[in-house]
């Protein structure tokens, strides 16, 4: 007799399986560990984003070819300061305590430097930064 590489009983447990995965995923993808740390990355995101106000480079993004997709530099631009507060907190700083300020300043050395390798014009440009992300940061989604 010849058996079955699945019977009746492994389609359940595959989908059991399957429906415990996703709902383990569901859980930690709405639970972003920046904002249980008291950064608001989706405000912080939002506020990029409108700083920038770029069609060629949406949220800024110019490391990576995005061609324009707003979707995929959001989730760069996401990823991005989720990666900043876990270094602004190797450095000794406090996300929950930091003031969103002192964050940002931090925040705008790696995405848009001052200083470096950069052009004169960049430099100008960027100097503003901080300021322009703050304001919309204040501003709320």
């Amino acid at each position: 007799m010849k058996t079955k590489p699945y019977d009746q009983y492994d389609y359940v447990a595959m989908g059991l399986l399957t429906a415990i995965l996703a709902i383990v995923m569901l859980c930690f993808s709405t639970c972003s560990p920046a904002q249980a740390e008291g950064i608001d990355v989706d405000r912080v995101v939002y506020a990029i984003g409108k700083a920038e106000n770029s069609i060629k480079y949406p949220y800024g993004i110019k490391s990576i070819n995005t061609h324009g997709d707003k979707v995929l530099a959001r989730k760069i631009c996401q990823n991005t300061v989720v990666n900043n507060i876990k270094r602004y907190e190797a450095l000794g700083n406090h996300a929950e305590s930091a003031k969103i300020l002192d964050f940002l300043r931090f925040l705008g050395q790696r995405y848009c430097p001052t200083s470096g390798n950069i052009t004169s014009l960049e430099t100008a440009l960027n100097r503003n930064w901080v300021k322009n992300v703050y304001y919309f940061y204040q501003r709320g989604v």
